[in-house]
């Protein structure tokens, strides 16, 4: 009976040993992961330009495939923007070609044998004629009655009187003689040489006398003198 007993103890032991241990043994089961719901990735969008050309090759073709060199398009844009309009200079005036004159002096025995003396004009102002005397003269075209004519020294009327003095014109010292008749101014007699010619010329005036003049000694201060053989032919009036 006994041996029946400490059976029975050993057979009640190792049932709750093996209860235990089968307790130890059994892993805890873990929670069931939380499943997320899956986004479906997008897909890239092709441009509809590329989407009706199947052939057309993408970036990474065209770079791959052996082209041209590049080469830099340097043609100018059209622009719409209108030009500025060229400022053109201003035609400069012509002035008109002077003539000249050329005449034997009126004083021969104070000039050189074979010399003319020459006084340059614009015939736009002056126009070749004669004078009374039929001597070639200078007629202004705008003032009447003012005319330059080769002279010598000449008596006058005992109603005229006489102013003289000396003044330069250009480079000519001029002897200048004023004839008035009461006061009123009749004429002007001018002499001068440069050396090789002595002359004379006297300038009526009527119309305008200090304009007439004025003019008068223009064309009188380009006095020189001339070799006869360069001489330039007096016109015909």
């Amino acid at each position: 009976m006994n041996r029946m007993m400490h059976a029975g103890v050993t057979a009640l032991i190792l049932a709750i040993g093996l209860s235990m241990a089968g307790c130890a043994a059994a892993p805890t089961a873990a929670p069931a992961p939380t499943q997320r719901p899956q986004v479906p990735l997008l897909q890239p969008q092709v441009p509809p330009t590329m989407a009706s050309q199947p052939n057309q090759p993408v970036a990474t073709e065209a770079a791959a495939s052996p082209t041209e060199p590049f080469v830099l398009d340097l043609t100018p844009l059209p622009t719409e923007t209108a030009l500025p309009t060229l400022v053109l200079p201003t035609e400069s005036i012509r002035l008109p070609a002077l003539q000249a004159w050329d005449g034997a002096p009126t004083y021969p025995a104070e000039s050189r044998p074979g010399f003319y003396f020459r006084v340059v004009y614009n015939p736009e102002v002056w126009a070749l004629t004669t004078d009374q005397f039929g001597s070639p003269a200078l007629a202004h075209r705008a003032i009447t009655n003012c005319i330059i004519s080769p002279t010598q020294g000449r008596g006058l009327p005992p109603n005229l009187t006489v102013d003289q003095e000396t003044r330069k014109l250009g480079d000519i010292s001029y002897q200048i003689s004023n004839v008035s008749l009461d006061g009123v101014r009749q004429s002007s007699t001018y002499a001068a040489g440069d050396g090789r010619i002595y002359t004379a010329f006297q300038v009526s005036v009527d119309d305008r006398p200090d304009q007439c003049l004025l003019e008068a000694e223009t064309v009188l201060s380009t006095l020189t003198s001339m070799p006869v053989s360069q001489s330039t032919p007096i016109a015909t009036p």
